[in-house]
């Protein structure tokens, strides 16, 4: 109901609100923007040609570790940006939090899938690591 308020606005109404009528004549375009649902915030996660996921998927991708987050993950991380209302800014911050260690360890250990669950975002588990069996076998002979 309140973006449909701000929708109305006209400059005067700026004026009225205490912003300086010199600044308010500098402004050509006053725009409205609609807050991010759940659905957007998924959308900037995985469909831009350099969404959050992707880059991590990428990173993950040059230690030839296979990244993959669960739908119900994704959808957890977007209502924790809501609940926080960080919008898309803050989904950096969350998805960062979830693997910052496992990022650290990836590297030094057999790892060849991280999957980020739903428990993950909830609960603060560690994302699910998957190791290369035949690897691990390897170094347990050595």
């Amino acid at each position: 109901e309140m973006n449909n308020i701000f929708k109305k606005v006209i400059p005067q109404d700026l004026v009225k609100y205490g912003i300086v009528p010199e600044l308010v004549g500098r402004l050509p375009l006053i725009t409205v923007l609609d807050e991010l649902d759940e659905k957007a915030l998924i959308q900037i996660l995985t469909e831009p040609k350099n969404a959050l996921i992707k880059q991590y998927e990428k990173l993950f991708d040059y230690d030839n570790i296979e990244f993959e987050v669960e739908p119900e993950a994704l959808e957890e991380i977007a209502k924790k940006a809501i609940a926080q209302k960080t919008g898309a800014r803050g989904l950096r911050a969350i998805v960062e939090g979830i693997l910052m260690e496992t990022m650290y360890e990836a590297p030094s250990k057999d790892i060849k899938k991280v999957t980020v669950t739903k428990e993950c975002v909830t609960e603060g588990a560690k994302p699910v690591v998957r190791t290369d069996a035949a690897k691990l076998k390897k170094s347990i002979k050595k």
